[in-house]
């Protein structure tokens, strides 16, 4: 799920405005909440927050959940409560983005009090679901908790298992940077930077054959 992994994709690749989302366009601007959902979403992924709220913003006021649950992961920016809110009602709704998101907030003290046997219950449900593109994101979130410990034990087996699990579902290495990245670049209130940590991830990747890991090891080893 390279493509969309909202929250999870820390540097999207940009795109000619002209060009994104055109499959879904003219059914959006003829009220088609899905279409305008997976519109604001492309937009999203390419880095337009603007075009992408104003279109989630259309979808969710249609009633469109994920619509709800692309706004809580762009609410996780500037407001984790709010975020968690929105993402609350997003899985109220029936959203799988929105339990994602849910759990992610839940992982974070700035969101408010955290909830790690509710997160993992959702994101483990989410993992399963290998026929939904949300299974990569639940199971690179998944590895992150145990990559990380804290509130629950560090297990770099368990990591290393649901890294590998969402890995085969997108691209062979791509997890293992994700979670270089997050441990190179820390979430306040859930990940704290950690060079080591970052290292040994982006090493992973790059035996893994996922070549941006290996410029990124390179980069972060001279350091």
């Amino acid at each position: 799920m390279i493509k969309r992994c909202g929250w999870l994709l820390l540097f999207p690749l940009l795109a000619h405005a002209d060009e994104i989302g055109t499959q879904y366009k003219e059914q959006a601007e003829a009220g088609d909440k899905r279409a305008q959902y997976y519109l604001a979403d492309t937009y999203y992924s390419s880095g337009d927050e603007s075009h992408a709220r104003y279109w989630a913003e259309k979808a969710a006021q249609a009633g469109e959940p994920d619509a709800v649950a692309l706004l809580a992961q762009m609410m996780m920016k500037t407001s984790l409560p709010n975020a968690r809110k929105l993402a609350e009602q997003a899985t109220l709704a029936g959203s799988t983005n929105g339990e994602i998101t849910l759990a992610h907030t839940l992982l974070n003290t700035e969101a408010g009090k955290t909830d790690y046997p509710r997160a993992l219950s959702l994101l483990e449900k989410a993992a399963e679901d290998t026929d939904s593109d949300t299974a990569v994101d639940a199971q690179m979130l998944l590895g992150l908790i145990y990559a990380n410990g804290g509130e629950v034990a560090e297990d770099d087996a368990k990591a290393t298992f649901w890294f590998k699990r969402s890995s085969a579902l997108s691209r062979t290495g791509y997890a293992e940077y994700w979670a270089g990245m997050m441990f190179r670049e820390g979430e306040k209130g859930f990940i704290k930077p950690n060079k080591q940590k970052a290292l040994n991830w982006f090493n992973v990747s790059c035996l893994e054959g996922f070549d941006t890991g290996c410029e990124e090891l390179d980069a972060l080893s001279g350091e």
